[in-house]
């Protein structure tokens, strides 16, 4: 993998950002007594982004001090790059590679929570008897994107053996997989898995994270500009967060799905509620640290660990602090803790 073109690139796609930053600089006026803020989303509006939905819905923003505005995601959309431009407060990274790659161009923002505690990535095959784990695919043709390949694929060759030679295009489309049974592709866990599903196949589908992939996922990223100086403004927007993801996976999700179906029509009431379901059956949420530490739990060890595994995969070099990608001063403060006990009964 070429490090440097990749920090050239993300560099030059900031400074993009900056030279257009006068036309997309949302307004940063008080709303009444509240402070304006945009949260930038990684995709269209989604179950994935149920919690900032619900926190928006149930006024959990308004009570913290907050006129929140979430700007749907989309291919057009780029995340790191309108925060590079201070055109947005904060935004949303999918997955641990989003930060470290911030970090590693000195672009000035960091991860401040992390929404997921499993990154929801899978792969994907027909029901056969010669895969029944990860392991079970060295040496078979997968189809894995090309943002995959220099990411996530590169941990699974140091782990499991994996080889280039298995790599095929992956174009997110269905057809190959669905006309060829012997096919292997990348996915997420609550979208291609339920599509394939829908043409008849009941697909065989491994998370990732269930074979040791360590990265968390659907960060909350802040800049480092912002972090400083108005931090009070960044702990209230995770708190709020936070209050809306318990809510949304363990109350009841409607607030924010009838704003999800707003932002993107094309969402159905069936594929929220099986997206919901697999992120509580899964652990996406909640699970691991964030049971004893709240929803949004990040910690130096886990961190450490997902850095040391990608520079021995040849992800990164060994000379980015990892400790500049994320911040832990706005987590781990048992926040949510006591409205999940509300909601369960437990």
């Amino acid at each position: 993998m070429n490090r440097n073109l990749i920090l050239g690139c993300i560099a030059a796609a900031i400074a993009v950002a900056v030279a257009i930053v006068l036309v997309l600089e949302p307004g940063r006026e008080q709303s009444g007594n509240l402070a304006h803020v945009t949260f930038a989303t990684d995709w269209k509006a989604q179950a994935e982004h149920g919690g900032f939905y619900q926190a928006l819905a149930l006024g959990y923003y308004e009570e913290a001090g907050l006129d929140v505005e979430i700007l749907q995601g989309g291919p057009g959309v780029n995340v790191p790059q309108l925060l590079g431009a201070h055109s947005v407060e904060f935004g949303l990274g999918s997955n641990s590679f989003i930060p470290l790659n911030i970090a590693a161009a000195d672009a000035g923002a960091k991860a401040v929570m992390a929404s997921f505690q499993k990154d929801p990535q899978v792969f994907i095959t027909h029901p056969r008897d010669d895969v029944k784990s990860l392991a079970d695919m060295k040496g078979k043709p997968i189809m894995v994107s090309d943002a995959t390949v220099s990411a996530f694929w590169q941990w699974l060759k140091s782990k499991y053996g994996f080889e280039d030679t298995q790599i095929r295009k992956y174009t997110f489309n269905l057809a190959p997989f669905l006309t060829d049974e012997t096919a292997i592709q990348q996915g997420y866990l609550s979208s291609e898995p339920q599509m394939i599903r829908q043409q008849g196949i009941e697909p065989q589908v491994f998370l990732l994270s269930d074979y040791g992939y360590p990265g968390y996922a659907a960060f909350i990223l802040a800049s480092d500009r912002m972090i400083a100086e108005q931090p009070e403004v960044v702990q209230a927007f995770v708190d709020a967060s936070i209050r809306g993801w318990v809510s949304y996976i363990y109350g009841d999700p409607t607030p924010a799905n009838e704003l999800i179906k707003r932002d993107n029509p094309e969402m159905t009431d069936e594929v929220i509620a099986n997206a919901i379901r697999l992120m509580k059956e899964n652990g996406i949420v909640d699970s691991g640290e964030a049971l004893e530490l709240g929803v949004g739990a990040m910690t130096n060890e886990r961190w450490q660990a997902f850095y040391d595994e990608m520079v021995e995969a040849g992800v990164y070099e060994s000379d980015i602090s990892v400790h500049s990608a994320y911040t832990l001063e706005f987590v781990n403060q048992g926040v949510g803790l006591d409205l999940k006990k509300e909601l369960t009964g437990e």
